[in-house]
């Protein structure tokens, strides 16, 4: 039932916001686990992708390919990756999942007021720009960008917007996107293959947002085993040179992947790739093996998927918006993906088409994502700015009056449809069953952890997990 609250605790800015009626016309859910890992039994594998003919002559040449080689050659091969193809409809309908930017224009809308506000509240004299890490089609920041351009005591500060890409075919969709925005705000538009790239700032506050970035991100899987951390490689599952173990498979309901019981059998051989154990630790295995003082604790024949190009990334994040006490203008981001604050061990995918498939699918043309380890996020952001949260989308977004911003476009759709359009949108974006749920919302601000008594909303009474 679609209701509109009794009362918000918004600030004056975002209860502002929620009451105009300008409308503009425009999940990948997570999908029962147990569909992850289904694939043919057939040994006719088919054609191979170019991807594979790549992956087969690295495995001839070098052995078994770690998951997170495996996840860039998918996704980022420069020609032939997922991504990287300019004729490849990814989003939408038309593509293999849909985003909740491309549901509702709310989802954006409430994004850039929690961001200016974080600014108004604390640099509010100050410019600020705006970066985007993996922006998709752009929707997310023209929406963004809308609700800067019909604040005016706002606009007039943005300076620049900085969009971290690496997809020619992507940065395309994105210029013609965000064209009649930047020609309207007069703002400097910029892309950036890393976020590395982007200049650090003394004069400018900096508003960052990261949405279905970080579950993108390679991943290494790891197994405990008695001499330490191995690595699962993939190998192909009919080279008979291929001597390595074959992992753990059966999982605990916290989805770390726990030890067989010891008359269990061998995995079997389901696509042209299959999971590999290394004989002994590897330097990735050794080094995120100990990323968190967590895994310390994990028993032995457990299996965690560490992202070491997240941390290195979020360690970035808060560098660049670190505040005045290292001598910075500060800023603030909101991270949101699907995860928890835990390690996932059984979350690898691919999705083609809407639909979940076995994660050696056709690589190259599905995507392939892993859930986040926000707990991980949180531990690398600590000492420089603080986290806050998590907290589930739906209560981040009820919390910022989500319905009352669709109650206000419903006064201005000119048709039953699009009113319909409208609350359907809604009720997606914040089902607990679905997308409200399944996505997690990490609020970060500029200054030190313990810097400051006041929380910040709505994430003050949820602090150390989602809700």
């Amino acid at each position: 039932m679609f209701r509109l609250p009794t009362k918000t605790r918004s600030g004056a800015l975002i209860h502002t916001w929620l009451r105009r009626t300008s409308c503009s016309t425009r999940s990948r859910a997570v999908i029962d686990q147990a569909k992850l890992y289904h694939a043919s039994a057939s040994d006719d594998f088919g054609d191979m992708t170019e991807i594979e003919k790549v992956m087969v002559d690295s495995v001839k040449a070098t052995g078994p390919l770690s998951f997170s080689t495996y996840m860039r050659l998918c996704l980022s091969h420069p020609v032939h990756g997922y991504y990287m193809k300019p004729g490849h409809a990814v989003f939408g309908t038309q593509g293999d999942f849909t985003t909740s930017p491309e549901i509702s224009q709310v989802f954006g809308e409430l994004l850039a007021v929690w961001m200016v506000e974080q600014w108004s509240s604390t640099a509010g004299s100050k410019p600020f720009r705006i970066v985007e890490l993996g922006p998709g089609r752009g929707t997310l920041m023209d929406d963004l960008l809308r609700v800067v351009r019909q604040l005016p005591a706002v606009s007039e500060k943005l300076k620049s917007v900085h969009l971290v890409e690496t997809s020619g075919s992507m940065r395309t969709l994105q210029t013609a996107k965000l064209r009649n925005a930047k020609e309207a705000g007069g703002f400097g538009l910029s892309w950036h293959d890393s976020i590395d790239d982007i200049p650090h700032r003394k004069d400018t506050y900096t508003m960052l947002v990261a949405h279905e970035f970080f579950d993108a991100l390679p991943v290494h899987v790891l197994e405990k085993t008695a001499q330490g951390w191995h690595e699962v490689f993939v190998a192909l599952s009919k080279d008979p040179s291929i001597k390595y173990n074959v992992p753990s498979s059966p999982t605990s309901e916290s989805g770390v992947l726990l030890p067989p019981h010891a008359s269990q059998k061998l995995q079997a051989v389901s696509s042209r790739w299959t999971r590999v154990l290394s004989s002994a630790p590897t330097a990735s295995s050794t080094l995120l093996g100990h990323a968190s003082p967590r895994f310390a604790t994990l028993p032995v024949g457990s299996r965690v998927e560490v992202s070491g190009t997240s941390v290195k990334i979020a360690r970035q994040i808060a560098e660049l918006i670190q505040g005045a006490e290292k001598g910075y203008a500060g800023g603030c981001a909101l991270v949101i993906d699907y995860g928890g604050e835990k390690v996932f061990g059984n979350s690898l995918r691919a999705f083609k088409e809407h639909q979940i498939v076995d994660i050696f699918h056709r690589p190259g043309e599905c995507d392939i994502t892993a859930n986040v380890d926000f707990a991980l996020l949180k531990e690398v952001l600590g000492d420089l700015v603080t986290p806050h949260g998590t907290l589930s989308q739906g209560t981040f977004l009820n919390r910022l009056g989500v319905r009352l911003r669709a109650v206000n476009l419903m006064k201005s759709a000119q048709t039953e449809e699009r009113k319909n359009a409208i609350v359907e949108g809604v009720n997606r974006l914040i089902d607990p069953l679905g997308m409200g749920g399944q996505y997690a919302v990490l609020g970060v601000t500029g200054s030190p952890k313990g810097t400051s008594t006041e929380g910040v909303w709505p994430f003050m009474q949820f602090e150390g997990g989602t809700n």
